[in-house]
């Protein structure tokens, strides 16, 4: 199992499933009048706020997210909610009266070299880590998940991810073979996230919705964060798609419904608050910055309001959809 799990690492490390990838658009191609439109309707949506998700998505910017990018200085972003990891991969750190939920455990391999230092850098105590939600079944955000299962955290994820933990394969065609890779092993299954019913700890609701696409099994979740005497409802869209030629058009069509289920849930439960597990595409580093130099009074960078985080999924959608027309 660990050696299966070392060899697919490179592609579980990227972000992608192992599928053969999508031919890409010949360079230079004029884009056709769907594409068009969906990328204006892109534009039109991004505003002011969103305009690198435009560039990212619809654009062919965009790329995975890497094992050296560099760290991020931990951070407090709510009072009850913290960033850990390296600018493209992002653990967060909800704390609790229970004690500490994850969302995501970084990579298998940077345990005792990012998140831990990190962890104990932000005020936190890895022994107080009690649950690990994870986005999707890909050993970026596993990656840890075993070490804090085996000091007896429960750790959750759908079941169709479950069986993507468990029945690693080999890396996408035309990928480099893996190297041996000194980490820990996958979780062993455990907590299965299922549509409906809330994960309720510590005081805190955690709404998770099914978002299939990139993983058959990618979640999104839904949280309350607080900001002093002010409460906002936090969404992190866990299962984004950053190389869209590696994902087969079926998946590109049943991600843009998983966009559309997002958007209807998120909606519904008055989301301000976008954050990312890979946040390559929505200004996190400058958030990070405005947040640094916040005074008394002044708004908090990450609260964007229930209207531009729906435009904020509108752009991933219709930049998906353009990317289908170019096909």
């Amino acid at each position: 199992m660990i050696q299966r799990f070392c060899t697919s690492l490179l592609a579980s490390a990227l972000g992608t499933a192992a599928v053969a990838q999508a031919p890409a658009p010949a360079a230079g191609a004029a884009d056709s009048p769907a594409a068009t439109a969906s990328v204006d309707r892109a534009r039109a949506a991004a505003g002011s706020e969103w305009g690198e998700a435009v560039e990212f998505f619809c654009g062919d910017s965009g790329r995975a997210n890497r094992a050296d990018d560099p760290e991020i200085r931990p951070t407090r972003v709510f009072d009850n909610l913290y960033a850990l990891g390296r600018t493209s991969t992002v653990v967060w750190a909800l704390t609790t009266p229970n004690g500490i939920l994850l969302i995501d455990a970084g990579y298998p391999d940077q345990l005792e070299t990012v998140l831990l230092p990190q962890m104990r850098a932000a005020g936190l105590s890895p022994d107080d880590v009690r649950y690990v939600l994870v986005g999707h079944g890909h050993a970026d955000h596993f990656g840890g998940a075993s070490y804090f299962q085996q000091r007896g955290a429960r750790v959750a994820l759908s079941a169709a991810d479950w069986d993507l933990v468990e029945n690693l394969g080999p890396p996408p065609a035309g990928a480099p073979a893996a190297q041996p890779v000194a980490g820990l092993p996958p979780p062993r299954r455990d907590v299965v996230v299922t549509e409906g019913e809330p994960i309720s700890f510590g005081g805190v609701e955690i709404t998770p919705v099914p978002i299939p696409g990139h993983t058959p099994g990618s979640l999104g979740f839904v949280f309350r964060v607080a900001d002093g005497d002010r409460s906002h409802t936090a969404a992190l869209f866990g299962g984004s798609i950053l190389l869209v030629n590696r994902i087969p058009t079926e998946g590109l069509r049943q991600y843009v419904q998983s966009l559309e289920r997002f958007g209807a849930v998120t909606r519904r439960l008055g989301v301000d608050v976008e954050i990312q597990n890979h946040p390559l595409y929505d200004g996190f580093a400058t958030k990070l910055e405005r947040l640094a130099a916040r005074r008394p009074g002044d708004a908090h960078p990450f609260v964007v309001g229930t209207d531009a985080y729906q435009r904020f999924l509108t752009v991933m959608s219709e930049c998906t959809n353009a990317q289908l027309a170019r096909r």
